[in-house]
């Protein structure tokens, strides 16, 4: 008697995920000029922060707010690097809002796979391998590299990668509600990558709540910088569990929003 084996969830959400890396990757890859050109000019760009913080430390002679170059170049390692994977594994979360109130949604829910993974991972935006190589090398050329090191930098780079997505899946949410509200959401995204690149410190009082809660950038790279510095596992814990409340909570508000879509016009099949 056969019987046909049961895999449990992840397995099928990490066989989608590999799928669609793979489908995204070689398409982008059959234009290998526009691909290394948008590569590289990401993480050129990017460097000109490097020298803009360097110079500023420079004519500082000192720290700013309890940060050092190398402990500014860590949030900016862990925060590039973090968003470029994100929007290589989850480039269609910065569209989402696009997506729902254009009706392109229905095309998801047509398939039987997990919607909002199936969504955000359908597409990859190469710019997002500059931004992930350039932090990369920004890690390796500032910080002392252990082992214990490298493995914690690739758990808070791929913890960023999968939050700042929910983040922005949560965001993007509003458009079930009030209808195009990508602006919003779109202004949402760049709110917290650029608070994250900044010292922690210097945001005092209303500010540094905002930065806890509502842009949620101690999560992603404050305490993650400071845990990398002086590793400590209680914050660690707390990180993961505010990680996984973040994207739970992503889940809820997206599965709420499917039940008060109201489909559009635009009825495909995806091949």
């Amino acid at each position: 008697m056969n019987r046909r084996t049961k895999h449990h969830p992840s397995v099928g959400l990490a066989r989608l995920a590999s799928h669609y890396f793979r489908f995204n990757l070689s398409s982008n890859m059959a234009y290998s000029t526009s691909f290394l050109i948008q590569v590289f000019g990401m993480a050129l760009n990017n460097s000109a922060f490097v020298v803009f913080w360097f110079v500023l430390f420079d004519r500082i002679g000192g720290d700013i707010a309890g940060y050092a170059f190398s402990d500014v170049m860590l949030l900016w390692a862990i925060a590039a690097s973090g968003i470029g994977l994100g929007v290589v594994l989850f480039g269609n979360a910065p569209f989402l809002s696009r997506i729902i109130y254009s009706g392109e949604l229905d095309v998801f829910l047509l398939q039987p796979k997990p919607v909002l993974p199936n969504v955000v991972m359908s597409r990859m935006v190469v710019a997002g391998w500059g931004d992930f190589i350039y932090g990369v090398i920004l890690f390796v050329s500032t910080q002392q590299v252990t082992v214990f090191g490298v493995l914690l930098f690739a758990l808070f780079v791929l913890l960023m990668a999968v939050v700042y997505t929910a983040i922005r899946v949560i965001y993007h949410c509003v458009s079930f509600y009030v209808g195009n509200a990508e602006g919003f959401a779109s202004l949402a995204g760049e709110l917290i990558i650029t608070f994250s690149i900044y010292p922690g410190s210097v945001f005092k009082g209303a500010s540094s709540w905002i930065l806890h809660t509502l842009i949620p950038a101690a999560i992603v790279t404050y305490i993650p910088s400071r845990i990398f510095q002086e590793f400590d596992l209680l914050s660690l814990i707390i990180v993961l569990g505010a990680d996984t409340v973040i994207v739970a909570l992503a889940f809820v508000l997206f599965r709420r929003g499917v039940k008060k879509y109201e489909s559009g016009n635009l009825i495909g099949a995806r091949m």
